[in-house]
Formats: C-alpha cells, sequence, structure tokens
C-alpha cells in the first residue's frame, strides 16, 4: 500500500510558534507509524515562500522577499529537524521544480477549458500605486462584523470577496482603496458543484474528517461554490503561462496547494523514484492542517485535481483547531505567542511532542500553559514511563550485573501487548493521536503498578525465578514501548533502543529479549517547577516589549 501525507505549508514570513506545532505534528506521527508497520509512505511539505504576507515583511524590513524567505525557510528546517519531524522532502514554493510545476499545472486546466477571462472590479490603492491583493485589504466582515482580511473571516470561517469589506483600508498605508477595472482568469467552480457534492458525500463518510472539517465543508457546498479568480497583481509569485496575462500571478488558492503535487514531482526526481505511485485512486491519503485551511484541502485542492484529471484526491482531512496561550488566543502582531525556535532551545523535543499530543486541540481549542507542560513532563514523561524505565534497568544494573534473565514472559502481559498494537495502530489510522497516546500510557501506568506489586527487591532474595520473570517482563515491556512510543517520542525511543541494543523498530510484539543492557541512563531529567514562573515573565516581558 502507497500512503501520502501532505503537511499543511507556513508562511516563510515569521517564526513558528506552538500553534502551527499542535496543528502539524500529527502528519509526523501517521507517517513514522506508517513506516513501522512496512508500507511505501510519502511526506511533504515545504515553506510558502510566496504571496503578499512575505513582500508585506519585506517592504517593513527594507529587504528583498528572496531574504525574509531564505531566514525563515532555514529556521522552519531546522525547528523540524529539531522537533524529529521525517518529511521525505520539505522544500519550499520559491523553488524551479514548483515554479514549472504550477505552470504546468495551470496549462491543464486551461487546455481543460476550466478557466476564463473576466474582467471585475478590483480595490487599488492611489498611495502605494498597486492593485490590492485580497491579504492587503482590511475591513470589516459582512457576514460577522468581525475584523478580517480580504479573503478570509477567521472569526466566522467566510470565504470573503475583498470588495465586500465594510471600511475598506489597504494594510500597506491606512488609506482608503479605490475601486478599478482589471482583467483576470477565472476558475469553474461552480462547474464541479455536483461532483464536490459526490465527493464530500462519499470520502467523508468512508474515511476520517475531523468534525470541523465535515461542518465547514458542508456549509460551503450548500452555499454554492462560486467561480473564483485564479490570477492576482502581485509582485511576487508563479508567473500566468498564458498570453495577455504575463505581467499576473497565479494565485495563492490554486499555488500553494498545488505543492503537494509539485513537492512530490520534486521528491521523485531527487531519488529516482516514480512519484505518480502515490497519486492514484489507491494510495491511501491524509491531509494535515488547521482548522483555518480547511477550504483549500476540502473544496479548492480537490476541485483542482479534477480539474486537471489527476488521481490521488484528499481521503483523511487532519484538520486541527486553534492553539490557546495561558487562556489567551495567539497573536503574533502583539507577540502573545511561544516560538518553536525558544522553546526547542529549552525542552527536550519530547517533553514538546509529548504534550502538543496528549493536549492536542482535535475537537476542540486547546489551551498551552507553562504549568501544565512542566507538569506533564514531570508527572507523565518522567513520574510514568521514565520512571518505569529507570527502575527497571537500575535494578538490572545492581543486581544482575546489566544482564536480562533469559525466561518467560508474564503471558497475561505479553496478551495486552498484543492487543495495544492493534489498538493503537487503529486509532492513529483513524487520526484520533491522542486518543492512542493515552492508551499507552494508560498502560504504562499498570506496568508501574506491575512492578510494586512484584517486588523485585524482595523477591531477588527470597524467589529468584518469580524476580527473574518479573525483570523479563518489564524488558520485554520496555522493548515494545520502544516501538509503540516512537511515532510519537521518537527521540526517547531511539534512546531506548540503543540501551537495548534492538535493531529496526517495527510494528509487532518483539518477544525474544537482548542478552543484556548496553547501557543505563535516564530518559530525562527533572523539570524545577520555579521555571513555571520565570517562563510566564519572560513571556509577559517580551509581549509588553
Amino acid at each position: 500500500m502507497t500512503v501520502f501525507i501532505g503537511g499543511a505549508w507556513p508562511y516563510a514570513n515569521g517564526s513558528l510558534h506552538i500553534g502551527h506545532i499542535a496543528a502539524l505534528l500529527p502528519g509526523d506521527i501517521i507517517a513514522r507509524y506508517y513506516r513501522q508497520t512496512g508500507e511505501d509512505v510519502l511526506y511533504v511539505s515545504g515553506s510558502d515562500c510566496n504571496g503578499t504576507p512575505i513582500a508585506i515583511r519585506a517592504k517593513q524590513e527594507g529587504k528583498t522577499t528572496r531574504d525574509i524567505a531564505d531566514t525563515y525557510h532555514q529556521e522552519f528546517q531546522h525547528c523540524f529537524t529539531q522537533l524529529g519531524f521525517t518529511y521525505d522532502i520539505y522544500t519550499r514554493t520559491d523553488s524551479i521544480e514548483h515554479h514549472e510545476g504550477v505552470k504546468s499545472l495551470f496549462l491543464k486546466l486551461y487546455d481543460n477549458d476550466m478557466l476564463y477571462q473576466k474582467t471585475i472590479e478590483q480595490a487599488y490603492c492611489e498611495y502605494d500605486k498597486q492593485f490590492l491583493p485580497d491579504r492587503l485589504v482590511e475591513g470589516e466582515c459582512p457576514n460577522c462584523a468581525a475584523k478580517a482580511r480580504g479573503d478570509q473571516c477567521d472569526q466566522c470561517s467566510a470565504i470573503l470577496d475583498p470588495l465586500d469589506l465594510i471600511n475598506k483600508r489597504c494594510k500597506l498605508c491606512g488609506n482608503e482603496p479605490v475601486i478599478r477595472e482589471t482583467n483576470h482568469l477565472y476558475y469553474k467552480f461552480s462547474r464541479l458543484q455536483e461532483q464536490l457534492e459526490k465527493y464530500f458525500k462519499e470520502t467523508s463518510t468512508k474515511y476520517h474528517w475531523r468534525q470541523n472539517a465535515l461542518a465547514l465543508t458542508e456549509r460551503y457546498l450548500n452555499e454554492g461554490i462560486p467561480d473564483r479568480s485564479v490570477t492576482r497583481d502581485l509582485p511576487n509569485g508563479v508567473d500566468v503561462p498564458i498570453k495577455g496575462f504575463e505581467d499576473k500571478k497565479i494565485y495563492v488558492w490554486i499555488e500553494a496547494v498545488a505543492g503537494y503535487l509539485t513537492a512530490s514531482e520534486a521528491w521523485g526526481k531527487l531519488n529516482n523514484q516514480d512519484y505518480s505511485k502515490f497519486w492514484t485512486k489507491d494510495t491511501k491519503t491524509y491531509y494535515i492542517h488547521g482548522k483555518d485551511n480547511i477550504p483549500f484541502h476540502t473544496v479548492i485542492w480537490p476541485s483542482i485535481l479534477m480539474g486537471a484529471d489527476i488521481n490521488g484526491l484528499p481521503q483523511s482531512i487532519v484538520s486541527s483547531e486553534y492553539m490557546t496561550l495561558e487562556k489567551r488566543k495567539i497573536s503574533t502582531s502583539q507577540n502573545w505567542a511561544v516560538w518553536i525556535p525558544d522553546l526547542i532551545e529549552r525542552y527536550h523535543p519530547d517533553t514538546i511532542r509529548y504534550f502538543f499530543t496528549i493536549n492536542a486541540p482535535e475537537s476542540r481549542d486547546a489551551d498551552f500553559s507553562f504549568r501544565e507542560f512542566i507538569y506533564s513532563h514531570n508527572s507523565e514523561l518522567l513520574g510514568a514511563f521514565g520512571n518505569l524505565v529507570n527502575r527497571t534497568f537500575k535494578f538490572l544494573e545492581k543486581s544482575y550485573d546489566l544482564e536480562i534473565p533469559q525466561t518467560e514472559i508474564d503471558k497475561s502481559i505479553k496478551n495486552e501487548l498484543h492487543s495495544l498494537y492493534q489498538k493503537v495502530g487503529h486509532l492513529i489510522e483513524a487520526t484520533k493521536i491522542k486518543e492512542a497516546l493515552e492508551l499507552i500510557f494508560e498502560f504504562i501506568r499498570t506496568c508501574n503498578k506491575y512492578f510494586d506489586e512484584q517486588q523485585p527487591w524482595i523477591t531477588f532474595k527470597e524467589e529468584k525465578e518469580k524476580c527473574d520473570e518479573t525483570l523479563a517482563t518489564c524488558v520485554c515491556i520496555i522493548q515494545n514501548l520502544s516501538q509503540l512510543l516512537n511515532p510519537f517520542l521518537p527521540f526517547s525511543a531511539e534512546k531506548l533502543k540503543d540501551m537495548l541494543g534492538l535493531g529496526s523498530l517495527e510494528w509487532h510484539v518483539i518477544e525474544d529479549l537482548p542478552k543484556r543492557l548496553a547501557s543505563v541512563s535516564p530518559l530525562y531529567e527533572r523539570i524545577d517547577v520555579k521555571q513555571i514562573d520565570e517562563e510566564i515573565e519572560r513571556l509577559n516581558d517580551i509581549n509588553i516589549n
């Protein structure tokens, strides 16, 4: 079986924050799991280096768009590597391969009679002397009156036309734009209405869609999918490869989501592989993103693939809700955020991965607080998992000279391990990532109870055979936890693998025990709870400054 996993492309106009990681982490967990089961996986993403947000940042800092994109693309790569993300390719939308791939796709849509020319009215800033891209028009949403930008309202999730905004303003200068006529190419979304409704009905029931994606997509389809402009007057982006439109760029609605396809093609060329095997009806597909990106993955991208006659439509939609910070909405403009480059400097990567999985915003908004973050490390990672490993290995070091008793494993625990692989696997495949990790840690707590009840510190002297079985069973548990937890906590799993001298990590019960431990060292250190106040103080200081 082939498995395609597409992670949303962060805008390369600012650092990653905790909301990004909360939304994107499920992709790596799913990819790692499927690789362990032996499936053929392609996991792609990249930095969105085109479009308005980067142009705004470049203008503010007096730099080129390429300078800004380079800075944040490199930073993103560093952060994802430090957090253990295993993208098969992490590319960028300003690469030559992406530009050529998008142009080719655009021409295919043109040849398939999916595009047409239309003269429209568009916001024009007389002060900045330019037509304004949607994101450069700000005002009030005509549906809910909340502050909104020209393409989408974050408050009510409505897809907007900038001309519909109330009290329109140019984001660059603050002046009210005028309305001028301009020519653009439009995509025939309306032609695909019935096809999209059929796709939604079949796919959302057969595969795994989060509730927010179900509700929003149903709403968009009920309202009717209007034809929309797919070209823009932008300073940077992919040139339109059609005569008469050479001075325009392909709009991000098509260009960014097309990155899933162009990245696949780039991976194929780099690895001398046929990327098209991941773009078939038989490929299992997962799309990982935040809820603000739902329409792009459930309406726009399927429409583009349909219009270009390309197989491999999105199946499972892994759309996270928002992550708040200390009970407040994250605001990058007000600097109310925890930035990932800072977090990875101070904390173990598995501490970060554990928190954002066990507190994942899967079905409702979740909150990040430093108190919960640090207590979850101390009580769960260190207090439950780390404790089970440390007490077992330290006992073997002290009483067995690192040798592992080669004896029978407790049958009930062996049966429980077989069941755990099956249950956790099913939950990951169903994108219930949080529940999968909770199940493993529930098992870990019962294993700590087992260790306590068996009292090896007593049986070692009085019933050596019973003590041998206890220690052998605990080693069996731990070596299987190294596999079960690898999708979630890969750094800890790798450390266990080294201490136990294991081979490759797979997805089935390991029953054969290693002869001895290669080494013993704690998985985690306790975090001083005083750090909670220090972190909150740092957060408030940054916010003020």
